[in-house]
């Protein structure tokens, strides 16, 4: 199939063959090819090497990363062997502390693409891939609280939200948005986030009406809007507690990678009993 078969193809979710009115045919971003038309050196190349070090001078325990909305995990891996200084090729066996330095939890809402990660992840040991519906707190809640009291902590270390936030913003509306955020603020020390331009708002709609689908229910009801990056910046500044440290620059494709540091104190640490 052509470039725009493939395209169509990745407009449609996994979840293919619900009736129009079943949460299923909502798109979720959950493209079954997405690293193909955004590969993962587009993003990695924009952080710095030794990031982990400078964020993190004085660990003595192996970190705990957040990967939210990681699709089929090429890019989670990307990010763990770059934020490692590990080459490609290179395994858990050939790394067997790789593990201590960094643990990573991946969540994506598509049972699909989570198995394919799984099937396929060169680090088992120490990258977890599980489905989650992340804004379902009754979900949510006792799932991630069991994975932090494996490590008998409180908060992961640093989370990342690649190109995850329209999708969330989309489907739970500009309060499912101000939620989701202020969820990573509580849940993370470090925020890597790369907001979508609004352009691919407009783009994702148009997609959904070329497949005969009814539009997003929140789209033209949006009050935030526009400069996106500047928007969420705004949200995580003013309302969650965190301050902006840096902006890595963009990808080719015009996306701003932001890293947020929470301000509050509850993340110091993020133990809850103190294991040397």
């Amino acid at each position: 199939p052509g470039a725009r078969a493939a395209e169509d193809k990745m407009a449609a979710p996994v979840s293919e063959g619900f009736p129009a009115l079943e949460p299923g045919a909502a798109p979720y971003g959950n493209f079954p090819n997405y690293s193909r038309f955004h590969p993962p050196e587009g993003r990695v190349r924009l952080l710095p090497g030794g990031l982990l070090r400078s964020l993190f001078p004085g660990a003595t325990r192996p970190l705990l990363g957040l990967d939210v909305g990681c699709n089929s995990g090429e890019l989670s891996v990307a990010l763990y062997r770059h934020l490692l200084g590990l080459q490609e090729g290179e395994g858990s066996l050939d790394q067997p502390a790789a593990g201590k330095d960094l643990n990573l939890l991946c969540c994506d809402i598509d049972p699909v693409l989570i198995e394919r990660a799984q099937q396929f992840s060169p680090f088992p040991a120490s990258i977890s891939f599980a489905s989650l519906d992340i804004m379902d707190s009754a979900a949510r809640e006792p799932f991630l609280s069991s994975y932090l009291g494996r490590f008998g902590r409180s908060a992961f270390d640093i989370g990342f939200c690649m190109s995850v936030t329209m999708w969330i913003h989309l489907n739970h509306g500009d309060s499912g948005l101000r939620e989701f955020l202020s969820l990573l603020s509580s849940l993370c020390t470090y925020l890597l986030i790369e907001p979508q331009p609004w352009k691919c708002y407009r783009a994702a709609a148009r997609r959904l009406r070329k497949l005969g689908r009814s539009d997003f229910d929140h789209f033209r009801s949006l009050a935030i809007n526009g400069d996106m990056a500047e928007r969420i910046t705004q949200i995580l500044t003013r309302d969650c507690a965190m301050e902006l440290v840096c902006c890595f620059g963009s990808t080719s494709w015009d996306r701003s990678l932001l890293l947020f540091k929470s301000n509050g104190s509850n993340h110091e640490g993020g133990e809850s009993s103190e294991q040397e």
